[in-house]
């Protein structure tokens, strides 16, 4: 080994300097002693095939306050299956902002099953969701036959009515409270799994502890400057695709050859005028009467968008409100929340981390750049931006990236609405050893795909080694959706 070091290296050492001094004043700043050790319990949660390990802790409220009230932090641990198992656990970020690591249990068995032969899974309920005294608004206040003016002003009543202090529910005390749960946990170093807002968390987490971090494995990037509500681009980028797909492929060109300006025709429709429905309620087959707005149109297009495989059912969908049967397009409005049921995102949770973060920056030259040639518009931003100013949060000041030294993997489907790979890309800037891997036929979230649980599994044993990815391009493309009956073969 040589005795000199390269200008490559003394850059590496100086991150690493710097890094550690980082880590070093933000433990100095963590109020009060290391959370203790936990007394754990077996637990039996939704979306778990067994029961699991359970704990809560008790971890500040606000950092900065050495004596100060305190929340509970709920923790669920999947032991590896080998007694002889690896000192460094996965640690699962769920997205949102607003999901709770309980509400996404089944990844334990779609994701992480061959990580977890060697290594503890550890789910962490964000502070404001889960069973960490989820910040959520009543559901029977914000029922389906309200107007989009009526439902905004629920949400801001419901805002209005909450006591918790809502500045403390940040990203950054976020990211402590996960260090808080390493030192309970006894874990000397840590790996990182998290999925769309959750790689935002992720971020922030190794940036102000990079000594604790092993990996990163980052599905569906947010960039360090992204900000979450300005989703035109990316969400016009993933619609246009799809027509495009749609008019190459001969079945569904066939079915819809006029799929764009049936689109663009019902835009218009909802825009002008909520359209009154009257209709078997697709949940109960009772009579359902309600209005399809705007918000709900866009809201629904865009949700669809995030999965490639329910993205070739949207030119169905789209014709079928086209012809007036707006049945299907409403039963799967309702598949979002039927799925999720009581563990749904914490909207208020939301509110408080986009309203804190992201509405601050939100300058009207970027609103207007989201909205130019967006089917998304400005309406929704704008809305977003009302009710924010009726929060009056203090802004959390942006703060330029520095670097990430830690390995991490990096996963984008090509189709995503939201984080595409522009998005990772940004990210990796700032990560010297970054793996970037782009799935064509994807869209938000790739780890459950064909061959990724695998590649994951393969990184967590050598991060620092190139993963062969090649199986991915093997991924292939949903056939679209042509009739009521379903895909065509």
């Amino acid at each position: 080994m040589s005795e000199h070091l390269s200008s490559g290296d003394l850059v590496i050492l100086n991150y690493r300097l710097a890094a550690s001094l980082l880590s070093l004043l933000a433990t100095l700043a963590a109020s009060g002693p290391a959370a203790a050790a936990p007394t754990m319990r077996t637990c039996h949660l939704p979306g778990a095939e067994e029961g699991l390990r359970c704990s809560t802790l008790s971890v500040p409220l606000d950092y900065q306050q050495k004596t100060g009230a305190a929340l509970p932090l709920h923790v669920i641990v999947a032991p590896a299956f080998r007694e002889s198992a690896r000192p460094d656990p996965v640690f699962v970020l769920a997205g949102g902002p607003g999901q709770a690591g309980s509400d996404v249990l089944p990844v334990l068995y779609s994701i992480f099953r061959r990580a977890r032969a060697t290594r503890d899974i550890v789910f962490i309920d964000q502070r404001g969701t889960g069973l960490s005294g989820k910040l959520d608004c009543d559901e029977k206040d914000l029922p389906e036959n309200l107007s989009d003016d009526e439902q905004n002003a629920a949400i801001r009543r419901c805002l209005a009515g909450i006591r918790a202090p809502l500045a403390a529910y940040t990203t950054d005390n976020a990211a402590r409270d996960i260090e808080q749960v390493r030192l309970a946990l006894g874990y000397a170093r840590v790996n990182v799994w998290g999925a769309s807002y959750g790689t935002r968390l992720a971020q922030a987490y190794a940036r102000a502890f990079p000594d604790a971090v092993r990996s990163l494995m980052l599905d569906g990037v947010a960039a360090p400057d992204q900000i979450i509500p300005a989703a035109g681009r990316d969400g016009q980028a993933a619609l246009d695709t799809l027509f495009r797909q749609c008019a190459a492929d001969p079945g569904c060109n066939k079915a819809y050859p006029a799929l764009r300006s049936e689109f663009d025709s019902l835009l218009v429709k909802v825009s002008a005028t909520p359209v009154p429905l009257n209709l078997p309620n697709p949940r109960t087959a009772e009579p359902l009467q309600m209005s399809m707005t705007k918000e709900r149109f866009l809201n629904t297009v865009h949700n669809v968008l995030y999965s490639a495989l329910d993205g070739r059912r949207l030119p169905f969908l789209i014709h079928s409100a086209y012809q007036g049967r707006w049945a299907p397009f409403v039963a799967r409005r309702n598949v979002g929340a039927d799925l999720a049921g009581e563990g749904g995102t914490a909207l208020v949770l939301h509110m408080a981390v986009i309203c804190a973060e992201d509405y601050p920056r939100m300058t009207p030259q970027l609103l207007a750049e989201d909205a130019t040639n967006s089917f998304l518009g400005s309406g929704r931003v704008g809305q977003l931006m009302e009710q924010c100013k009726s929060l009056k949060l203090p802004a959390v000041p942006w703060r330029a990236p520095t670097p990430i030294l830690a390995p991490s993997l990096l996963l984008s489907g090509a189709l995503d609405p939201v984080t595409p790979p522009r998005r990772a890309e940004a990210a990796a800037r700032h990560i010297p050893k970054a793996q970037h891997l782009v799935v064509a036929n994807a869209g938000h979230g790739i780890s459950s795909l064909g061959c990724a649980p695998r590649l994951l599994r393969e990184f967590l044993d050598a991060p620092a080694k190139q993963v062969v990815a090649a199986c991915l391009n093997e991924i292939p493309a949903a056939n679209f959706q042509v009739g009521s009956a379903g895909p065509h073969p």
